[in-house]
């Protein structure tokens, strides 16, 4: 039986931007930063108040799980911004929006009302964005 999920992957442009970005700015908690003896590289992070969930940030490298094409269209999606990674809840989203928004979080949306709470939409530095959203009881 299967009791939850404990890993998701992000692919990001450079492991290194990334984790300066979830670490610094978003201030998430770096659960492991290992690189392998073939030089492959295994990041993961977490939000501070989420214990269960670990993000890995990877490279879209050809290998197991992708093969060239699949690779250089995932490259091609993130050099875009085009990667819409989804949803981190917060209990103010005004206040996380000013706060992440003076670390030097780009944000294409601020905050406004939504039928289901209040969302801002910002981006990461790797070709990826998110939506910060406060939610309605």
């Amino acid at each position: 039986m299967i009791t939850k999920l404990s890993h998701s992957t992000l692919y990001v442009k450079d492991q290194e931007k990334a984790l300066e970005f979830y670490r610094d700015k978003l201030g998430f908690k770096v659960i492991m930063d290992v690189t392998m003896d073939n030089g492959f590289r295994w990041i993961t992070v977490q939000p501070p108040n989420q214990k269960d969930l670990e993000i890995v940030l990877m490279k879209p490298l050809a290998g197991p799980m992708l093969d060239n094409e699949s690779a250089k269209a995932m490259q091609l999606l993130l050099d875009k911004g085009l990667m819409g990674a989804g949803v981190f809840d917060t209990d103010d989203c005004q206040k996380t929006y000013e706060h992440l928004r003076n670390k030097g979080v780009e944000f294409s949306q601020p905050p406004a009302e939504r039928f289901y709470g209040i969302e801002a939409i910002f981006r990461d530095n790797c070709g990826n964005w998110f939506s910060l959203t406060e939610r309605k009881e």
